[in-house]
Order: structure tokens, then sequence, then C-alpha cells
């Protein structure tokens, strides 16, 4: 197990535009060991997802898992994916109003506008090619993590900065009716 450390908002790297990988360098040992990386450091830091950008490596890999996270109660299960070269393209004009937090950006959450129908292509570890249709707060764990990719964090997203909070005053302020909100949310669309 390798934990990384993860880069925090600031460092130059996280914007930065990463760059594509080909099938023969997905195959290195050494990008199979940085994508082994992800999962782990990702894993460590209770993260729904993480970006090779994070831990410094400016290549287009992200990895997204949600289980049982404490961090994120109510976000659907995600199996862990691995993305490789990830195209997103909205499917139409719906938008969600999401609050997120970010391991690049400790102790900070905001709300950001996501696409809710979101057409997704990438690689898997192996380059076995993936087209899916990811939906709701699923698709904008997809979004957060392919921003990373394009040197673009959450705060650049951000709407309105008077929805910026620390964890301990969303906790104690706003928690509960984001809940409430993302929960009937989640439940109209299913992921």
């Amino acid at each position: 197990m390798t934990v990384r450390e993860i880069l925090h908002v600031g460092n130059p790297l996280l914007r930065e535009r990463s760059r594509e990988l080909t099938l023969d360098e997905l195959a290195r040992p050494a990008t199979q060991q940085l994508i082994d990386d992800l999962i782990d450091t990702m894993h460590a830091a209770n993260g729904a997802g993480i970006a090779a950008p994070q831990v410094g490596e400016l290549v287009r890999i992200a990895t997204i898992e949600v289980g049982d996270n404490p961090r994120y109660p109510y976000k659907p299960r995600i199996p862990l994916t691995v993305v490789v070269n990830p195209v997103i393209e909205p499917l139409d004009g719906e938008l969600v109003e999401i609050n997120e937090g970010c391991l690049s950006v400790p102790d900070m959450r905001g709300n950001v506008m996501r696409h809710v129908n979101v057409r997704v292509r990438w690689w898997d570890r192996d380059g076995a090619e993936h087209d899916e249709v990811r939906r709701g707060l699923t698709a904008g764990t997809f979004q957060h993590e392919c921003d990373h990719l394009d040197g673009l964090l959450f705060l650049d997203r951000v709407h309105d900065t008077r929805s910026l909070t620390t964890w301990e005053q969303f906790e104690r302020f706003h928690r509960a009716a984001f809940i409430e909100r993302i929960t009937e949310f989640v439940q109209r669309v299913g992921s």
C-alpha cells in the first residue's frame, strides 16, 4: 500500500492540463503502480475520487469509488472505477446544485452547478473502452474528477462565493438542509 501526498490548492501543478496516455504508456508498470497508488491514497483520505494531478502526476487518470464513505453518506454507490483519458459530454441542459469538497482544498466546501446527465467515454486500467451514461450525483463525481485533469478545482465553479464554508460550519449550519435536498434529488434521478 502506497499513500501519496495530496497536493493542495496553491500548488501550480493543480492548474496544469494533464496529457493523454497511449495504450503502451498505460500498460507500463509505472503507470499501473500510479493507479494502485491513486486507489490507496483515495481510500486513505476517504475520498470519493482522486485524479493523478492531485498527487503531482500530469496524466489523464482518475479513480472513483463510493461505498460506505463517512464523508459522503448521501452519495449513491459507485464501484471502483479507473478512468483513463476520459471525455465528458453533457446530454442536456439540466443542472443540479451540489455542495462539493475536495481533497486538494482541505476543510472547504462550496456549491457548484453540475450537469445531471452526462456521457462519459474512457479506458479502464487495462485499456478496455467504456462509453456510459452517468446521472445525478454520480455524474457530478465524474465531472469533479475530470475537472482536475483540465487544471480546474471546484472553487473555479462556485457560482456564489457566499456558499463557501469550512467542514465544521457546513456540519453545523448547512448539512441537514443539503442532505434533505440532495436525498430528494437522488430519489428522483436514481443516482
